[in-house]
């Protein structure tokens, strides 16, 4: 099959490499000349296991084109997948402007009926909107359908190619047919496409990306009252999660969220609660949650250490919102860092793989250094603000040596409280006091 994938982001570039990798002809369509001129090279601008093999391997094999013109690519397709990115916009809402421009786009290059997809996160009764903005520039028939990514990053490649389920919303059973012909090859074990009709489809991904974000939120507010009543947040989280009910995954207690989708499709189904005169007070309070955690960190910081810390120096170990990428948007290093600075600290921060993107938000305000441990010298607290495995069981005799002072504030619970205050540390972390 023929496909368009317009928008070489991150969803885009890894749902056009995988579809490309079932045989699949494919051309990424996006704007930035100069990254389409590294991508054809095989140069990846974001770090996500798997994927660089892939697109080389594709490449090669000319399954996987690059290219910026939108008409030439829409009219040799046969369904063209709209990935470009939905920023969110001053009131919460989902800016729409790259979804309809593309739209704008398809509708004048249109040749031939089309199946066009919204695989960009977009609210409820988008796809009306862009089958109206289409309908204006030609008479062929197509539909839209909504088929929203669930890509954890750092897994992406591995959920695109053995997905939990497929979602594919659809009032056109001709489309809904095209788009179960190309799932197939990476469902071949289980049939686990979910049919549902358009609006549904929107809000799912709204949905599930919400309630994930309510479970982080609702345990940090826990761990927080754990603190302050003696309890231990570990202890309570364990205790939950063996209910099947309840569930193990996003319980751990920490400094929050961040990335590019939690807190703006938060923000989003608020905001579209709030034009249906539907208020979402459940949804309202998880960024508000989310936020405060950051501020709680950092006054663990300065109860421990003062408000000035204008003598003070920070080993950092994290930067990117999560491990596995080097994306650092709304990631709680920002504000943690950010803050620090503010009051006069001095940084050192290693990350494995987002030392280059952390230059974009702090340029030459912090050093970067070469390992971890080197970030630890002369240190007077060591902060551990993402969950890298590297980080997990570092050689604490090691840590000791190398910082001047003895705090360790662990933004992530990775470490035992009892073991490091044996080994003489200051460990101040979620929940657990």
């Amino acid at each position: 099959m023929r496909i368009a994938v317009i928008g070489t982001g991150y969803v885009g570039l890894v749902a056009g490499a995988c579809i490309a990798d079932m045989g699949n002809d494919v051309i990424c369509v996006d704007n930035n000349e100069a990254k389409l001129k590294q991508l054809e090279q095989g140069i990846i601008p974001i770090y996500e296991p798997g994927l660089e093999e892939l697109v080389k391997s594709n490449v090669s094999e000319g399954r996987l084109k690059f290219s910026s013109d939108v008409d030439k690519a829409v009219k040799v397709s046969q369904v063209c997948f709209i990935a470009v990115g939905t920023p969110q916009d001053e009131d919460g809402s989902a800016d729409l402007k790259y979804v309809f421009d593309v739209a704008v786009s398809i509708g004048k290059a249109m040749n031939g009926y089309k199946v066009i997809v919204d695989k960009s996160t977009v609210p409820v009764g988008t796809a009306e909107k862009v089958s109206e903005t289409i309908k204006k520039y030609t008479d062929y028939p197509f539909d839209v359908v909504s088929n929203p990514e669930f890509l954890k990053q750092g897994n992406a490649v591995d959920d695109f190619l053995s997905p939990d389920r497929v979602i594919i919303g659809s009032d056109s059973d001709k489309a809904t047919l095209i788009m179960q012909e190309i799932y197939a090859p990476f469902l071949r074990t289980a049939n686990r496409i979910i049919l549902m009709d358009v609006k549904s489809a929107e809000m799912t991904k709204y949905t599930a990306n919400s309630f994930l974000a309510m479970k982080i939120s609702f345990m940090n507010e826990i761990a927080n009252l754990c603190e302050k009543v003696g309890a231990d947040a570990e202890k309570v989280r364990i205790g939950i999660s063996t209910d099947t009910r309840i569930g193990n995954r996003f319980l751990f207690p920490g400094i929050g969220y961040g990335g590019s989708c939690f807190p703006k499709d938060v923000q989003a189904l608020v905001r579209t609660g709030k034009d249906f005169d539907c208020p979402m007070n459940i949804v309202s309070a998880v960024n508000d949650v989310n936020n405060r955690q950051r501020t709680l960190f950092l006054k663990k910081i300065t109860d421990n250490l003062g408000e000035n810390l204008s003598d003070k120096t920070f080993a950092v170990w994290g930067l990117a919102f999560k491990p596995k990428t080097n994306d650092m948007r709304e990631a709680p290093s920002i504000t943690v860092i950010n803050e620090l600075l503010l009051k006069g600290a001095k940084i050192k921060a290693y990350d494995p793989k987002a030392m280059e993107t952390a230059k974009i938000h702090f340029a030459d305000r912090i050093k970067y250094t070469g390992t971890a441990y080197e970030a630890l010298e002369n240190a007077d607290a060591l902060l551990l603000l993402t969950e890298w495995n590297e980080f997990r069981r570092p050689d604490f005799e090691r840590i000791k040596t190398l910082m001047r002072g003895n705090y360790i504030f662990d933004g992530r619970n990775q470490y035992n409280p009892e073991k490091l205050k044996e080994k003489g540390f200051e460990y101040i972390c979620i929940g657990r006091g």
